[in-house]
């Protein structure tokens, strides 16, 4: 199984240098990955070291606790697409979901999409399932494949538990036919991401990314 098509190859950590985001571009051009996906403050470096290539520059908004306003997760969509960003992995606001505020939950949605959408750019909503009970996953399907984004994505990779085949399965079970699965968060060895591939996963959010394409098993499959 060809892994890299899927992969955004990724690097979020507090402490990013600018030769990590350099490093996370060379090897998403060399492997061929799907995107990087890298801090907003790197966006438009990313932009230009992957001018004229099929990677995509991916970005987070409200990242990683997702309980920013509303108006300045919007103002974060619009500047990291200023910069170049094509795809905004946006996490919802969890305080709001386990305060079971789903009207909120819409009205954040209702007010990001529009402003997104706008510019035709792909909008990856991160729900942190890791923390969520199957209940709130399933609802969190129901909200976010009405309201037809990009994709559903698993975690934040920040949590205490990221992503996992089971929540994978639940969101491919309750989410619309052909909307994206990205699952992200723990995913470090080819084995486990063939297993998140298997359940339905169609995009990977991983740090690990060179060492999983690189696997024997993958070279032998691919």
């Amino acid at each position: 199984m060809e892994l890299n098509h899927l992969i955004d190859h990724t690097i979020l950590k507090p402490t990013t240098l600018v030769t990590d985001v350099e490093k996370c571009c060379k090897e998403a051009i060399e492997y061929s990955f799907a995107a990087v996906c890298i801090p907003p403050p790197f966006v438009k470096m990313a932009s230009n070291l992957l001018k004229d290539c099929p990677v995509k520059v991916s970005t987070v908004i409200g990242f990683p606790f997702g309980y920013n306003a509303i108006e300045a997760k919007i103002a974060e969509s619009v500047l990291a697409m200023v910069d170049g960003a094509e795809e905004l992995d946006l996490v919802i606001n969890l305080i709001a979901l386990k305060n079971q505020d789903w009207t909120y939950l819409a009205n954040e949605l209702n007010h990001l999409m529009p402003v997104i959408k706008k510019e035709n750019k792909t909008l990856k909503i991160i729900i942190e399932s890791g923390v969520l009970t199957d209940d709130e996953i399933i609802k969190c399907c129901q909200l976010y494949g009405a309201g037809d984004i990009d994709y559903l994505k698993t975690s934040t990779g920040y949590a205490e538990k990221g992503a996992s085949v089971h929540a994978v399965q639940l969101f491919k079970a309750n989410l619309p036919r052909g909307m994206g699965i990205k699952a992200s968060g723990g995913i470090r060895d080819y084995g486990f991401a063939k297993d998140l591939v298997d359940a339905g996963a169609t995009r990977l959010g991983c740090s690990a990314s060179v060492a999983i394409v690189t696997h024997p098993q993958n070279l032998q499959k691919s």
